[in-house]
């Protein structure tokens, strides 16, 4: 009898244990900017930018306010919380040289070491908490899987608009 009772309490208990999460979405970079962002309204303004020399004023007017449209880039805040797959390159900001803790994922070879890195909606933080990247150089291609943040962080080289703490990071073949 007592063996009954013990078996009756169990089974609810079994039905408290987690379901198993939802699995990664693929997500492509252009998901990560709003529709109505529009930074090459500034360029319109000046009309034909490749007639301009690079020592024209308007062609630092043009560099200055794109950087600024860039820095404060609008995010999609429909992507918080969303458990995704991303792939990108590596820029390296923190680790030892054997373990990668901290780098920004961008969509394009040479981002951020070249003026200027990418807008901030495709930029994007990633923290692993291991150190467990499977990373072989800096500006290596990966697969950054974790669950997404709209939330911003600025390093020296450059504002990210997004971050993840990354479950796995892999190389993108």
């Amino acid at each position: 009898m007592k063996f009954r009772v013990a078996v009756l309490l169990v089974i609810p208990l079994l039905s408290l244990t987690p379901v198993y999460a939802e699995p990664f979405q693929e997500l492509e970079w252009d998901a990560m900017i709003p529709e109505d962002y529009r930074p090459d309204k500034i360029m319109a303004q000046f009309g034909d930018i490749n007639a301009l020399e690079d020592d024209d004023p308007r062609a630092q007017k043009i560099l200055d306010e794109l950087e600024a449209a860039w820095k404060e880039a609008p995010v999609v805040e429909s992507l918080d919380g969303k458990r995704i797959k991303l792939p990108g390159f590596v820029v390296p900001i923190e680790g030892d040289g054997k373990k990668l803790t901290e780098f920004l994922l961008v969509p394009y070879y040479g981002a951020c070491i070249h003026v200027p890195p990418p807008p901030a909606n495709q930029t994007v933080y990633v923290k692993v908490p291991k150190g467990d990247a499977k990373i072989r150089e800096a500006f290596d291609t990966v697969w950054v899987s974790g669950i997404l943040s709209a939330k911003s962080f600025d390093s020296d080289l450059a504002t990210a608009g997004y971050q993840i703490e990354a479950e796995e990071v892999t190389p993108y073949e």
